[in-house]
């Protein structure tokens, strides 16, 4: 996977910019380095949940744009990142029933973006993603999503399992696309509703989609058996449009 969130390099910058609260997606830190000030930097960056990834020189060496990374790489979110509870804000405001994506293992910048941008215009409250095995809130994602970035809230999340049973008390029903599902216009998307949509490789998680309360599926009838992931999230969002509109 390549990174391509903001770039902070040495000790001291990127404890700065923990301390003046940038979100650190995650940290690259010289594998058996214990000194004072990188242990203070790991400390921090636990405590924010933030991903540790501890590695030899030669791969410091590899993603340092400076050369100079005194044995620590932050990768800072290019925006900031929403909470859950400002989607759930977001639709109440417009007086709207929730309608959330979630994504699982997204790890194309260009797809994320993508799918921003077309959740915006579907009139989706926000995007849920998660920590680990995805990609963040790049410049890539920015500039794919064409300014959509801006209007959008994205969260993101430790677990998406955990986040889906949290939305369920609030009312929230859950659909995953997966080609083993009910046909989509077959469902009843209407109402508060969460879109789950997977990667191309894996798809939806298998703990995921059993969390779900139903499982959808786009008509094809090519000889290949999937669609770019955010060609399904485009053509599933506009489906729960025209459930809403009918």
């Amino acid at each position: 996977m390549r990174y391509e969130e903001y770039t902070i390099e040495g000790r001291n910058a990127v404890l700065e910019a923990i301390r003046a609260g940038k979100t650190i997606d995650r940290l690259f830190v010289l594998r058996g380095n214990q000194d004072g000030p990188i242990r203070t930097i790991i400390d921090k960056a636990k405590k924010l949940d933030t991903i540790i990834n501890f590695v030899a020189k030669e791969r410091l060496d590899q993603i340092s744009l400076t050369g100079k990374h005194q044995g620590v790489i932050a990768y800072a979110a290019a925006y900031e990142y929403a909470q859950v509870e400002d989607i759930l804000e977001a639709a109440k405001e417009k007086g709207e029933p929730p309608f959330i994506l979630l994504l699982d293992s997204i790890e194309d910048p260009h797809n994320l973006g993508a799918i921003i941008r077309t959740a915006h215009q579907a009139g989706a409250h926000g995007i849920i993603i998660p920590k680990r095995r995805a990609v963040g809130l790049t410049a890539t994602v920015a500039k794919t999503s064409a300014g959509a970035i801006n209007y959008l809230p994205v969260a993101k999340v430790t677990n998406i399992s955990v986040t889906i049973e949290e939305l369920k008390k609030e009312g929230i029903w859950f659909a995953c696309a997966d080609m083993d599902g009910e046909m989509m216009y077959n469902v009843d998307l209407k109402g508060p509703i969460g879109l789950v949509i997977g990667s191309e490789g894996e798809g939806v998680g298998r703990l995921i989609k059993e969390k779900c309360d139903f499982v959808v599926k786009i008509p094809m009838y090519g000889q290949v058996d999937s669609l770019n992931a955010s060609v399904a999230a485009g053509i599933l969002s506009y489906e729960i449009v025209r459930q809403r509109l009918s």
